[in-house]
């Protein structure tokens, strides 16, 4: 996979500055982190769009992995004494193999040229297959905030494997894997506490697996990748969680979940129709 960079002007798009692209990202990244703490799912969802506003969609899939990775590892000592070492194991190696295979087909499809071009206004506009593959999980992923019966989606305990190995392969591609994760998980018969540990813990184990494939192409772009933003990203991430366990344990998220699936599902037509 060839990550791709902003171009020398600076990685801001559609007019920000860079100092309103930080304020962006960051205000993102600590409410998502926040508001999802207790559902096990929602940052890497809510923060990718905000991500690929500013930077080319390949490239902010992998930043968005670094900052999902180091919140994961801050969420895992707050709440990691009370894993399931059981369905850790049955879930979570299976999503470790799926999330390669996920994270070497984004690589494919970013490679793949565009099969599309029109014009609007005398700007040309491309529609990418690796776009139109990611605007099309965002729009997935966003219906399970607005229909009921994805919402409350609950698997059997049999098929955890199985889980493991979906939940990880959307993990890899896109960074979608919490939704699926959870729907597996939660007939899983662990308390609160455990549902919350254990599937932070697998989501590190996908992380990092998706993070070896991307791993080469943000090497060698080290030194044009604006680490501070990164940075920033991450410490706003971490203050959410902090103020996730601390505040959101009673609170219900209906209307948030909605606003969000909202707002993923405008940012996807975008996306797929190259305006992105």
């Amino acid at each position: 996979m060839e990550l791709s960079c902003p171009s020398s002007t600076g990685p801001a798009r559609l007019g920000a500055d860079l100092s309103m692209q930080e304020i962006i990202i960051c205000l993102t990244a600590l409410l998502a982190s926040g508001l999802t703490f207790f559902s096990g799912f929602g940052l890497g969802t809510i923060l990718l769009p905000v991500f690929a506003v500013f930077f080319p969609l390949d490239l902010a899939i992998a930043l968005n992995a670094i900052v999902h990775f180091l919140n994961n590892i801050f969420k895992f000592f707050l709440t990691g004494k009370n894993i399931d070492k059981a369905v850790l194991l049955s879930f979570g190696l299976p999503s470790i193999v799926a999330a390669l295979l996920g994270a070497w087909l984004l690589g494919y499809l970013t490679d793949l040229q565009a099969f599309y071009s029109y014009k609007i206004y005398g700007t040309t506009f491309e529609i990418r297959p690796v776009k139109v593959v990611i605007a099309l999980l965002l729009v997935f992923f966003a219906l399970f905030d607005l229909i009921p019966k994805l919402k409350n989606l609950q698997i059997p305990q049999q098929y955890l494997p199985v889980g493991g190995l979906i939940s990880g392969f959307f993990g890899g591609l896109s960074g979608h894997q919490g939704a699926l994760r959870s729907a597996f998980l939660i007939r899983s018969g662990m308390t609160k506490e455990a549902f919350i540990a254990t599937g932070i813990v697998i989501a590190c184990f996908v992380d990092v697996s998706r993070l070896t494939v991307y791993s080469g192409n943000i090497l060698e772009l080290r030194h044009e990748i604006e680490w501070g933003l990164v940075a920033l990203a991450t410490l706003s991430a971490f203050v959410g969680a902090l103020l996730g366990n601390r505040f959101l344990k009673k609170m219900t998220l209906e209307t948030v979940q909605v606003f969000v699936a909202a707002g993923l599902i405008i940012f996807a037509v975008f996306l797929g129709l190259g305006i992105i």
